[in-house]
């Protein structure tokens, strides 16, 4: 079944992490054995083969790149300008991609479709490019207005104001407090050019000061529930409700803390802690009660997002075992219908109806 994957950051993969995601699984992991420079070093589970074998032939990707100041402990750039530079380089890693036919951006509703129309047509996926819808995950790198603007044309199509720690735009994950000023006049911007706004990562101040201000489109690319696993960086049903008043789709995130509670990053063990793959049903669930439908859920796995195997499912070896779901979700009564929508139907629809 085709996978619309709302938050990969493969850019980001390979350029900062030098990983040859054209390559396979297997001698991406060989060839980082041994290395410590990142937790996940030859622990990895996304190429771009291994999402075609999956059928994860749509996904939002990311561009990345967080400025920190002198006192933020956080890795990052020292500039707005350096890190506006790196997701240059990442943008021209996927432009690369575009010309091996590997990748394909989608900018519009007539290449959506299109595309959905390739990959559900074709009996053999293994030579498919993967679409792509571009999204920025925190906004440091925006020197000023006229470089959203630079963006946008060359299709930058969401953005998350917000991502760990300070930012200048708007404080994340880890920090509290609300927007920041100049926040007010990006998502005014963001507004008139059409540009999704992603409210993941941003503090519950954060939150609701962006809803207040910003009246376009939202979404929530890769969430999970606060009253399932607490902490700041899920969402509470209060926010939830509030975003699906917005009509907006919450994708489900891999990440093994974030699916289940009381997890200690580099001491909890996916396996001693029962952290599988249908553990996220549980959080898909939830949503949907509070929706009252199906409507409003999706996939955002954020797999290899600052991770590997060892903050994954512990049955999770590849991204292209995300296809478990269909089976693990028609097992928990979802119908043929429902499951469709989940992996890939809500988000095609949305981003329809985003951009008519």
């Amino acid at each position: 079944m085709l996978i619309f994957d709302a938050h990969l950051d493969i850019s980001m993969n390979a350029v900062e992490w030098n990983r040859d995601l054209t390559d396979s699984l297997k001698n991406v992991r060989e060839r980082e054995a041994g290395k410590m420079d990142y937790a996940d070093r030859g622990k990895g589970v996304l190429t771009l083969e291994e999402m075609r074998r999956g059928e994860i032939g749509l996904c939002v990707a990311t561009q990345i790149g967080r400025y920190v100041a002198p006192d933020n402990p956080l890795p990052g750039w020292n500039s707005p300008d350096i890190a506006w530079s790196i997701t240059q380089a990442q943008l021209a890693w996927y432009r690369v991609m575009e010309d091996k036919g590997l990748m394909t951006q989608i900018r519009d509703r007539e290449q959506l479709n299109a595309h959905v129309q390739l990959w559900e047509s074709s009996e053999d996926k293994s030579n498919l490019p993967i679409g792509y819808v571009l999204s920025l995950e925190g906004a440091d790198s925006i020197i000023d207005l006229s470089y959203l603007e630079k963006a946008y044309e060359y299709g930058l199509r969401a953005i998350g104001p917000a991502h760990y720690g300070p930012g200048r735009y708007a404080p994340g994950t880890g920090s509290e407090g609300g927007l920041e000023p100049p926040c007010k006049e990006l998502l005014q911007e963001m507004e008139n050019l059409g540009i999704v706004l992603d409210v993941t990562h941003l503090t519950d101040e954060g939150f609701w000061e962006a809803l207040e201000i910003y009246g376009g489109p939202v979404w929530a690319s890769h969430q999970n529930c606060r009253a399932l696993v607490p902490h700041q960086r899920q969402f509470s049903d209060e926010q939830i409700k509030a975003i699906i008043e917005r009509d907006a789709v919450l994708g489900m995130a891999f990440d093994a803390w974030m699916m289940a509670p009381g997890w200690q990053r580099f001491i909890t063990q996916p396996y001693s802690a029962g952290v599988n793959i249908e553990r996220i049903i549980e959080h898909v669930d939830h949503i949907c009660q509070l929706a009252g439908n199906t409507r409003h859920v999706g996939i955002g796995s954020d797999l290899d997002g600052g991770y590997g195997r060892e903050q994954c499912p512990y049955d999770m070896e590849s991204i292209a075992d995300l296809q478990k779901l269909t089976t693990l979700l028609a097992d928990r009564g979802y119908s043929q219908e429902d499951i469709e929508a989940i992996m890939h139907g809500n988000w095609i629809r949305r981003l329809n109806e985003i951009w008519s």
